[in-house]
């Protein structure tokens, strides 16, 4: 597997703290986010490595191990076991040379091995870390917006994990040690899952912010006065400014999407109103509309 820099893609020095990582994540985020670029397969591709390197960056035990260990770091305690093998077999070798040598001059291995059978001499038989597992859920906005959990059948064995609300379309997590088992008693390998999220027919969502667009019929638009619209906690009650334009926009706070891992936090939702002209009027009302315009002019 070829090197991939983590602090390349995120434009970062390997000198960041903390929240140098998760600023330049989002900021990378909205940019190459999937509901901003849908025929880019290039930002696409872009965005899934985004969340990749902030996986590993964003987690102090993780990025230790990338620092140290490069491409391999996924590696890192099958390297440390195979290390504190090979010190131990020196030194046990260190301490059995007077032995072998007041023998037969020859090696400790070779006198275990004349002993006990050349499989004995060699030891323990090297572990290896199991194979990685990748694997997809795919959910709609709804469940992404509320923490929840799902049990996913990997070969044949049931993993029952919880979604954190807030998950991004085309994340990935990590669940350490349900992946392929490991040989000789290794580490069993990891299952890494992405979330593949649906779009939604009245609700976008870029980040942490949801946007909407409502219908507003001409005389409220005129006039002013109350309505009541969806957000995805519910309804809510909206007021109305007498004199609203088509195409004007208000900000709820607090009522846009939940922040990542972060309890409490919400982004806003961003409304926009389209006004509806009135179709199919009587004659009535055309005169007076007639009325209204000899007016304004």
């Amino acid at each position: 597997m070829d090197f991939v820099d983590y602090y390349k893609i995120l434009g970062i020095e390997k000198t960041a703290a903390p929240k140098d990582i998760r600023n330049a994540y989002r900021k990378l985020a909205r940019m190459y986010h999937p509901d901003l670029n849908p025929n880019d397969k290039g930002a696409i591709s872009k965005f899934q490595q985004i969340n990749e390197a902030n996986e590993v960056l964003s987690d102090p035990e993780k990025r230790k191990k990338y620092d140290e260990y490069g491409k391999d770091w996924q590696h890192a305690e099958a390297f440390e076991q195979q290390k504190q093998e090979r010190e131990q077999q020196q030194s046990s070798n260190a301490s059995g040379a007077n032995f072998s040598d007041s023998q037969n001059g020859g090696d400790f291995s070779d006198f275990f091995e004349s002993m006990f059978g050349r499989s004995a001499g060699r030891g323990r038989q090297t572990k290896y870390r199991g194979e990685d597992y990748n694997a997809e859920i795919h959910l709609d906005l709804l469940d992404a917006y509320e923490t929840h959990t799902q049990t996913l059948s990997i070969n044949q064995k049931n993993i029952r994990i919880t979604i954190p609300a807030g998950i991004e379309n085309g994340q990935t997590i990590k669940i350490t040690g349900h992946g392929g088992s490991g040989i000789n008693g290794g580490p069993n390998g990891d299952l890494f899952i992405t979330f593949l999220i649906a779009t939604h027919p009245r609700f976008k969502r870029l980040g942490d912010n949801v946007y909407t667009t409502v219908e507003l019929d001409l005389y409220k638009a005129v006039l002013g006065g109350e309505i009541a619209i969806d957000t995805l906690s519910g309804k809510v009650k909206l007021k109305i400014m007498p004199e609203t334009q088509n195409g004007s926009k208000v900000k709820l706070r607090g009522k846009g999407f939940p922040v990542y891992k972060s309890k409490g936090q919400f982004g806003d939702l961003y409304v926009t109103y389209s006004i509806k002209i009135p179709m199919n009027l009587t004659e009535k009302q055309k005169e007076l509309f007639t009325e209204l315009s000899k007016m304004q002019s």
